[in-house]
């Protein structure tokens, strides 16, 4: 249940909702995709949290493969000049706060 699923999800209901809207001027577009985008992140939030409850089900399990699939893609672990970058941007941020309060 992360982001990276949920914006797969997000991409595949926006293909089934606009569907429906239909070839009109570039205005309507846009102006279409402005006002269902709440409709599709919810529909979207919601099947995110419906599979969550259900991943002992083999269907569900099924459906939530490409996202996790896409994780994998776009996440790693940190080696360790990227844990050192981190540590040092820490320390920075503690030290500051220190010297604020």
């Amino acid at each position: 249940r992360c982001g990276t699923s949920f914006l797969l999800i997000v991409v595949v209901v926006s293909i089934f909702v606009f569907v429906f809207v239909g070839l009109h001027p570039l205005w309507w577009r846009l102006l279409s995709r402005m006002l269902l985008m709440p409709l599709v992140a919810g529909i979207a939030y919601e099947i995110l949290k419906f599979s969550s409850r259900h991943l002992e089900s083999p269907w569900f399990r099924w459906l939530i493969v490409p996202g996790l699939l896409l994780q994998k893609l776009t996440t790693r672990e940190p080696d360790d000049a990227q844990l050192e970058v981190a540590l040092a941007a820490l320390k920075g941020v503690l030290d500051s706060g220190q010297e604020l309060t």
